[in-house]
């Protein structure tokens, strides 16, 4: 039996634009047309269902819960506010107030306004001032109600994936402009996070708690070799710790969000750049389980990441860790193995504020359309009906008690 702190935050996560529906001012909306991929459509209704779903979640024991806002929403076009998105956010987070429930609010989760992206994107040299003043609108009318904030959803994977492998929107290969959007992100970031604390202060309120989630693997050597382990070490410090180190020096993180999912297994054909950074086991050396899109299963490390944050004297937030699996026996197994290993880094020292399972529902995962199941809660997108998984259950009664058993 392992027990949790008593003020420790369990829950769920979600994105707007992966469940809310009809985000049709947004890039990623024209962008599943264009390029001929599955339509968000309306997703899982819940700009309108959220109440709905906020009773389950309260139903299943969660006392926090990460959202975004939808910047598309906010500002439809460019300059221009709508107040009755504003006034929807704010209703959306005195829902959660009024079941208990910690909001935990992201500003920027993958998408952008149309009227950004023709302007180039993060590309452009403004594009972080543009998102100053964005943020600036959602958290003067959204902060007496929140004090956790997340700047930016996983930084890394956005300009990799839109960038460099050029799989999501606007679909180009260049490292040189992937920096670049590395860079602008970063300025938005500090810049932001400074904001924040300065309308908070403004305000009269108490210290907000901001910070991004960063998307970390474990980088794990296939084998003992000087090349492997040398990668290993390379990637861990670029992909996973390089933000956090810039972030860290302009003191800006009050937190650090932590997305957690998978292994990569590193193994290096030559001593070249490519190679030591994107070469990974072609073999079925050290198997493990995998999810539905053949991520592999690694619950250790997790552990093991918390251990590397723990130079950094910050308290953690697991800001989202899930499997998809129509295997909900094996979620269950998922969430309690990476529990019991985000335990064992608290025993040793690591500050964990909580635990918010990705996701609260099924939903919209971004190019891979809605094959994947990643819900605590299952969705029918025909009828749009909930049915809560047994996982979730199980998962509750460690939410409601601090203690994972295997009773």
């Amino acid at each position: 039996m392992l027990k949790f702190p008593d003020n420790f935050l369990w829950g769920a996560a979600t994105a707007a634009y992966q469940v809310e529906g009809n985000n049709d001012r947004s890039d990623w909306w024209r962008w599943e047309k264009e390029a001929g991929k599955e339509n968000s459509g309306f997703a899982c209704c819940h700009y309108d269902l959220y109440e709905l779903d906020f009773d389950l979640a309260k139903g299943l024991g969660h006392n926090a819960h990460r959202l975004s806002v939808e910047w598309s929403r906010i500002e439809p076009e460019e300059g221009k506010f709508s107040e009755a998105a504003l006034k929807h956010y704010v209703d959306v987070i005195q829902a959660l107030r009024a079941r208990n429930i910690e909001p935990v609010v992201t500003l920027h989760h993958f998408t952008n306004p149309i009227w950004l992206a023709d302007s180039g994107g993060w590309e452009n040299k403004k594009a972080a001032a543009f998102f100053l003043r964005y943020s600036g609108h959602v958290v003067r009318a959204l902060a007496k109600y929140v004090r956790y904030w997340i700047t930016l959803n996983e930084p890394t994977i956005y300009f990799s994936h839109a960038y460099i492998f050029g799989v999501w929107p606007p679909q180009k290969k260049s490292i040189w402009k992937a920096m670049l959007v590395k860079n602008h992100l970063a300025a938005a970031h500090i810049k932001t996070y400074r904001l924040i604390h300065r309308i908070y202060k403004e305000l009269k309120l108490q210290k907000p708690l901001v910070s991004i989630a960063q998307h970390m693997q474990a980088f794990v050597p296939c084998t003992s070799s000087v090349k492997n382990k040398f990668a290993a070490f390379l990637r861990h410090q670029w992909f996973n710790l390089g933000l956090i180190d810039n972030f860290v020096r302009h003191k800006a993180l009050d937190f650090i969000g932590l997305n957690y999912y998978s292994r990569q297994l590193v193994d290096i054909e030559k001593w070249g750049i490519r190679n030591l950074f994107a070469d990974v086991c072609k073999s079925t050396h050290h198997p493990v389980k995998k999810n539905a899109v053949g991520w592999d299963i690694y619950p250790e490390g997790l552990c093991d990441l918390l251990l590397k944050l723990k130079k950094y004297n910050l308290p953690v937030m697991i800001t989202e860790n899930g499997i998809c699996t129509p295997e909900d026996a094996l979620r269950w197994e998922f969430i309690f193995e990476h529990l019991e290993h985000m335990h064992r880094a608290m025993e040793r020292g690591v500050p964990v504020l909580g635990y918010l399972y990705w996701s609260l529902l099924d939903n919209f995962e971004w190019d891979k359309g809605f094959g994947p199941r990643f819900g605590l809660i299952g969705i029918d997108y025909t009828t749009q009906q909930r049915t809560i998984r047994e996982s979730a259950v199980k998962f509750k009664q460690v939410c409601q008690t601090g203690v994972l058993s295997n009773a």
